[in-house]
């Protein structure tokens, strides 16, 4: 993927919305997607591993980093599409999985991204929703051990904890 990261052509998004093997599974759905990558983001250990991240105790989110293709989609388009594949009602984690580094985040990446943010976050308190997802500038992502990369592919498992739901 880190060709993918310095092509020009190509934008970044970062999305925290509980265990980061379903957010890759679904991210990798959209069209316009080029690469997902799972790991950390917002906390303050540099380079954590999986079982520091596990502690809860780090300040990091599991995350994904998600690579698309402007020319055929836009950040609105995934930040709505991020809603619509975990409960961003939820405090403290996402299903089963509790715990700090389980929440619902966006990072951006630029001004236009937090803008964007906001946006669809106001639109959803419009419709009745009590939104919890925070929105934070990215910080350094790192990327996760390499057995976290593609895990429902390699397993040949569904996730357990994200499904689509249509919200827009």
């Amino acid at each position: 993927m880190d060709a993918l990261v310095h092509d020009n052509n190509y934008e970044i998004a970062i999305f925290a919305g509980g265990c980061f093997w379903g957010m890759e599974h679904m991210m990798k759905k959209q069209n316009g997607v080029v690469a997902v990558e799972s790991g950390y983001i917002g906390g303050f250990v540099e380079n954590p591993s999986y079982e520091q991240v596990c502690t809860g105790t780090t300040g990091h989110a599991e995350a994904v980093k998600v690579v698309f293709d402007p020319s055929v989609t836009n950040f609105e388009i995934l930040v709505k599409y991020f809603f619509e594949i975990h409960d961003s009602t939820q405090i403290g984690g996402q299903g089963p999985d509790m715990g700090v580094q389980y929440r619902s985040e966006i990072f951006y990446t630029n001004q236009k991204q937090k803008d964007i943010s906001f946006k669809v976050i106001n639109l959803l308190k419009r419709k009745g929703f009590d939104v919890a997802t925070k929105v934070s500038e990215a910080s350094i992502f790192y990327k996760a051990e390499e057995y976290h990369q593609r895990h429902y592919e390699n397993e040949g498992t569904l996730p357990y904890c994200h499904i689509y739901k249509k919200i827009f």
